[in-house]
């Protein structure tokens, strides 16, 4: 009984650990790389790591995302799974140059 509780407890961390990992930068208000390529139909864990002194917030509509990434700090968001296509994302706070798509194919 006790090896079933253990086994229902971590069921949940499960889930996430079959997630494709990747990572955004934010460096000189601009994120790298500006396209990034997932797989289609599936989730994703996806780090964005703020290299600069102040705050960013990673937008998109297309993905019904926001997230403020505090100055040297970093953020994760879970997405997907996502229909093949292009979901555009910007920084709020520096939309002249901070912008991006991710793309599922």
């Amino acid at each position: 009984m006790k090896y079933i509780s253990l086994v229902a407890l971590l069921f949940p961390l499960a889930a996430f650990a079959g997630d494709a990992n990747y990572t955004l930068v934010i460096r000189e208000h601009r994120f790298q790389p500006a396209e990034l390529s997932v797989p289609a139909g599936a989730k994703i864990k996806l780090q964005i790591e703020n290299q600069d002194a102040t705050a960013e917030e990673f937008d998109s509509y297309a993905l019904n995302r926001e997230k403020v990434v505090t100055g040297h700090g970093s953020a994760t968001l879970y997405i997907g799974p996502l229909n093949p296509g292009r979901y555009p994302f910007m920084g709020e706070f520096n939309q002249a140059t901070a912008q991006g798509v991710i793309v599922a194919e």
